[in-house]
């Protein structure tokens, strides 16, 4: 991770509601800060993280939120 240029780093990957697709990933900045990146596809409802994170890692990227994402149109 190269901090001078703001990298971040994937620590889990967010798995799909067909609990096989990976939809997006979890990403610690170099800040230390979590965010979310998604796949090619946009914003996806999802299932669950791999690996599991902390309560308090999926709080700060409001897991919640994330598995009541209303699935594409035409899916």
């Amino acid at each position: 991770m190269n901090d001078d240029k703001g990298e971040g780093v994937a620590i889990a990957n967010l798995i799909g509601k067909d609990r096989s697709s990976v939809v997006g990933w979890v990403y610690r900045w170099g800040t230390g800060a979590l965010g979310v990146t998604w796949g090619v596809e946009g914003p996806q409802p999802v299932f669950e993280i791999q690996p599991d994170l902390g309560d308090a890692e999926k709080r700060e990227i409001d897991f919640d939120r994330l598995m009541k994402i209303l699935p594409p149109s035409g899916v």
